[in-house]
């Protein structure tokens, strides 16, 4: 008998989590999980990302292949089954014909969207600003992918293989860019950052927006920057320069 006091997303959440248990005997355990967001994150910090657009190229793709490789996903080409952790956009202004290339990623809100449609509570946001998927409690409804302005979760349509041992891929599950919070949690830096370091052009920085002499925050005090859709009141996690 269920009891009559247990509420619909509770419900939802521990039935899901048994049926994925009992048909595929995997568990889908996730760097930065519900039971690490506890332990390992740090609620002093929010971590940010400032991305310089001006010196970004738009032939480079260095942030891109590093996630790939970090992370063990592969497109196929296929835009609208293909998982979308981070991509290059290629703006243009019609009046100028001036152009700007910029990565887009999960903005990892303050105010998170996804995590407020989300039924089971599979989506959430660790203490140091991170936005997550507990692959766990995640029942495929896609609610969060509608929900998130930035179109940067996608669905795992297809059965996944080679996956990394510190990021385990589900099919039938919602992924994103966790900014790689297994880094994160040892003291590295992000893939893509380091990436854009050594291979790139350098204009990615990351650090701790709640730190006033971190480098990022010194960047910060510089220069103007911009959130993407900053109407919406989300207050990403990640900033552009040069927009």
């Amino acid at each position: 008998m269920i009891n009559a006091d247990l509420n619909r997303r509770d419900f939802l959440q521990k039935a899901t989590t048994a049926t994925v248990a009992v048909a595929t005997g995997v568990v889908l355990y996730q760097t930065g999980g519900t039971a690490n967001a506890a332990t390992r994150a740090d609620a002093t910090k929010r971590w940010g990302l400032l991305i310089d657009t001006n010196g970004c190229d738009a032939g480079c793709d260095a942030c891109v292949g590093a996630c790939k490789d970090e992370n063990g996903w592969e497109g196929s080409g296929n835009p609208t089954t293909d998982p979308s952790w981070i991509r290059k956009v290629n703006l243009k202004d019609k009046r100028t014909g001036a152009t700007k290339s910029l990565p887009v990623m999960c903005q990892h809100c303050e105010n998170p969207p996804c995590v407020d449609v989300c039924p089971t509570t599979a989506s959430f946001k660790r203490p140091d600003g991170i936005v997550l998927v507990d692959r766990h409690a995640c029942i495929g409804c896609r609610y969060c992918i509608m929900a998130c302005p930035y179109g940067a979760r996608s669905f795992v349509h297809e059965p996944t293989k080679n996956q990394k041992p510190h990021m385990p891929r589900g099919m039938g599950t919602v992924e994103s860019c966790t900014l790689c919070t297994h880094r994160i949690d040892e003291g590295r830096l992000p893939a893509c950052v380091e990436a854009c370091s050594t291979k790139g052009n350098a204009v990615m920085t990351f650090g701790d927006l709640n730190d006033k002499n971190s480098d990022i925050s010194t960047q910060l005090a510089k220069h103007v920057t911009q959130r993407l859709r900053d109407d919406l009141g989300l207050e990403p996690g990640v900033l552009y320069g040069g927009l």
